[in-house]
């Protein structure tokens, strides 16, 4: 059972703060890393580290953070015959404060994310169509988004849209949805509901399927996820874990939920596991990185029991 990522390939560069900086503020003290980012490629890893046959379309550019990307991806074993080379602009790269409750803030440059075209999914339209599941972000151009989740839609491919970063999306490209993924500041940005519980979080997952989402997920964080369909809701709730760096966190969730579902589990015991993904990757450092196994989302699932 096959997982198609197409997205973004970003290098992340991070710094640790005591807290996010106000607008003018220089803060000094701060330590330094990099790591494997991008939402594409966070949600590929974390798919392929949760169980999940993968493979990954995407741009990077002909630099050091480019080929340090692929490197890395073909060593998580994910297939990278779709990530394309672009000879005119830099790899993407991620600029992430990150304070000590693990809280973060980030501004992305996209490079040659901002290049993957409807042209660039020709040579994979076939293993799009061929696919149990189709992952989808919004850190490349929405028209490259639309025209993948339509060939999946047409093949009847299991299409998981992450919409992030939030975007006005058209009622056509939420046709193709079968599981929309907002985090709680995601899902107010498209409705226009406050979400800061269950309750509200099911009342903006119905508003979104009232414009033709199949179902909707709404992650809360500690507080766990709500999946909402036409069916009713299944609600799971947070982990006792020790946060550290809620970097990729959501990158992790829709990774593992995908790889769940291809697995294939019911849809509450996808929820429960990418939930419990989600929880491991706060207690680690960094995007890609902080991707748990899928051994160590069993054995969170079983010490939960």
């Amino acid at each position: 059972m096959s997982i198609v990522v197409i997205g973004s390939s970003n290098t992340d560069m991070i710094v640790r703060v005591p807290r996010i900086p106000r607008p003018g503020e220089t803060m000094l003290g701060g330590r330094f890393s990099t790591a494997a980012g991008g939402k594409g490629a966070n949600q590929a890893v974390a798919a392929a580290r949760a169980g999940g046959r993968v493979s990954l379309i995407a741009r990077v550019g002909r630099d050091a953070f480019g080929e340090q990307a692929m490197a890395g991806l073909e060593r998580e074993g994910i297939a990278v015959e779709g990530v394309l080379s672009d000879p005119h602009e830099p790899s993407g790269v991620a600029l992430i404060f990150v304070e000590e409750s693990g809280e973060n803030s980030i501004a992305v440059a996209s490079g040659a994310n901002a290049r993957l075209s409807p042209l660039d999914l020709e040579g994979s339209e076939e293993g799009i169509r061929a696919a149990s599941i189709l992952l989808l972000q919004l850190e490349t151009p929405l028209e490259t988004v639309e025209a993948a989740a339509r060939i999946a839609d047409e093949a009847q491919v299991t299409v998981i849209l992450n919409p992030a970063p939030a975007r006005p999306l058209s009622r056509q490209l939420l046709r193709y949805v079968s599981i929309l993924t907002p985090n709680r500041i995601e899902a107010e940005q498209l409705t226009g509901i406050a979400v800061t519980d269950s309750d509200s979080a099911e009342e903006a997952a119905r508003h979104l399927l009232g414009r033709g989402v199949g179902s909707v997920v709404v992650t809360l964080g500690s507080q766990g996820a709500v999946w909402v369909s036409q069916q009713g809701r299944e609600i799971v709730g947070g982990h006792a874990v020790e946060a550290i760096d809620a970097t990729g966190a959501g990158d992790v969730f829709n990774g593992s939920l995908a790889a769940a579902l291809a697995q294939p589990r019911t849809a509450p015991e996808a929820l429960a596991f990418a939930n419990a993904a989600a929880a491991l990757s706060v207690t680690r450092r960094g995007a890609q990185p902080s991707a748990p196994t899928r051994d160590a989302i069993e054995r969170l699932l079983e010490a939960a029991d």
